[in-house]
């Protein structure tokens, strides 16, 4: 069976959410969106391509920092309303420079930045 990207389950934007994996490690590196041509250039290019929201533009992991991500393994949720894609991650997947966005934990009711 082909896959078609319009029989994923967008919301109002036309947006769907994406869990970015490391391939290897299984780390959770960041969460995204794209929309219906982003997850088709995906696929095309296998280069991991989003829909930026604040930008209003298509986004190419690392096009413009060099850490990018190609794409290994794209999955669909099981409700088809949430992506996960697994990478093989060049560098930081955080614009902060660290290896994942999830570096914030809150803890006895504070936030610690974590490793």
């Amino acid at each position: 069976m082909s896959f078609d990207p319009s029989t994923l389950r967008y919301n109002d934007a036309g947006l769907i959410p994406v869990i970015a994996q490391d391939a290897n490690s299984g780390e959770v590196l960041m969460l995204a969106w794209m929309n219906a041509e982003a997850v088709a250039r995906t696929l095309h290019t296998r280069k991991v391509t989003y829909w930026s929201r604040s930008r209003q533009e298509f986004w190419v992991k690392g096009a413009t920092s060099g850490n990018t991500q190609g794409l290994v393994d794209f999955r669909i949720d099981c409700d088809r309303d949430c992506l996960l894609v697994a990478v093989d991650q060049s560098g930081p997947a955080c614009h902060t420079g660290r290896r994942n966005c999830f570096f914030t934990s809150v803890q006895d009711g504070a936030e610690v930045e974590v490793d």
